[in-house]
């Protein structure tokens, strides 16, 4: 039986889709590859970054977490913490590991990626929280955030900053 918080997912996926953005389920291919297996180009380099977050997530490791983002990179957490620098978010994150976040997986729901200019992509994600041990989402952990990608003189995309807010729907 799904939990409120699965029915709620399915729920704001749907209005996502109404409102033209791209969702892809969970169980979608896209979302459910490994690493090694993302696509070329921007897109794949985004799923293996999304990747590496999701581990370092699932291992609680905040320096692994942090290293997503650009050395100036920002990052608001879903109660507002505003977490600043690569090594501010690594502290920050770490804190919260070792303090506030139980054992649990990232699960994504959907996403939609745009390109406004050269070397600039905003990613908006639909995700939540899974618990150790669990298979549905863990109440009150549905969130949209909002991924700023920049592309690095290397090449590489790396976060600028991220904004994460729960889904708290009006009554």
């Amino acid at each position: 039986m799904p939990s409120q918080w699965t029915k709620l997912a399915v729920a704001a996926g749907a209005t996502l889709a109404t409102l033209g953005v791209v969702v892809l389920p969970a169980a979608s291919p896209a979302m459910s590859r490994t690493a090694d297996q993302a696509p070329a180009g921007p897109r794949g380099e985004f799923e293996r970054l999304r990747q590496r977050q999701a581990d370092a997530w699932a291992r609680q490791d905040g320096a692994a977490f942090a290293a997503t983002f650009t050395h100036d990179g920002d990052m608001v957490t879903f109660n507002g913490d505003h977490l600043r620098t690569r090594r501010g978010i690594a502290v920050g994150m770490q804190y919260y590991f070792d303090k506030y976040i139980p054992d649990s997986t990232i699960r994504y729901l959907g996403e939609r990626v745009r390109f406004p200019a050269p070397g600039l992509a905003v990613i908006v994600r639909t995700t939540c929280l899974v618990d150790a041990g669990q298979s549905d989402c863990r109440d009150g952990s549905l969130s949209v955030n909002t991924n700023v990608m920049t592309r690095q003189r290397d090449g590489r995309w790396l976060q600028e900053s991220f904004q994460n807010t729960r889904v708290d729907p009006l009554p």
